[in-house]
Order: structure tokens, then sequence, then C-alpha cells
């Protein structure tokens, strides 16, 4: 289990804490923020899921891919924020690529 699967879990017990305690007093603006934290850890547990996904197909990858697969797999592990980023930027324009062509 990776770090962002703990943290997200936790977020999200936060979040869901956050929004009884919101709910249970009334207080509109803690509710807002349990739920932020609920969706926040959900992305951040799924977030790990990926990451752990990964690290199996690296161990089934080619000798010769194996350091560079771990090397990227370890930069996403460090910068979750800017793996998605790029990897929602690449999705853009992979998407851009396929409607030019038709």
């Amino acid at each position: 289990m990776t770090d962002q699967r703990i943290e997200g879990a936790a977020t999200e017990l936060e979040g869901q804490v956050q929004n009884g305690l919101g709910r249970m007093t009334g207080d509109g603006k803690l509710q807002l923020e349990g739920r932020i934290n609920e969706v926040k850890g959900k992305a951040l547990d799924a977030y790990g899921r990926v990451i752990d996904g990964l690290d199996g197909l690296v161990e089934k990858a080619p000798a010769q891919y194996q350091d560079n697969a771990r090397k990227g797999l370890d930069f996403a592990r460090r910068k979750p924020l800017l793996t998605t980023g790029i990897v929602a930027g690449l999705a853009i324009l992979l998407g851009g690529l396929g409607r030019r062509r038709q």
C-alpha cells in the first residue's frame, strides 16, 4: 500500500467526520469542507491504486526497461499533482490529435 492510499484514506475519513459534524451542528461551511476532503481522499486513494498497479507491471517489464520504469514511478510517488497534470495534458493532446484525423 502506497503512502497516497494511506493519506487518501485518512483524508477521506477526516472529511466524513467533518461532514457529519457539520450536519449535526448545521454548519454549512464545515459540511462543504468535509465533502471536499472526502473527494480529495478518494482521489488520492485512486491515485495510489494506480501506482500500486503500475508497480506490478514494472516487475513484468523486460529487464532493460525496469530501471527507467522504477525511476518514473518514484517521480510519480514524489510529485502526484505534477504527474496528474502531465497525464491530463497528454490526454488532451492525444485527444486533439485523434479528432483532427477524422
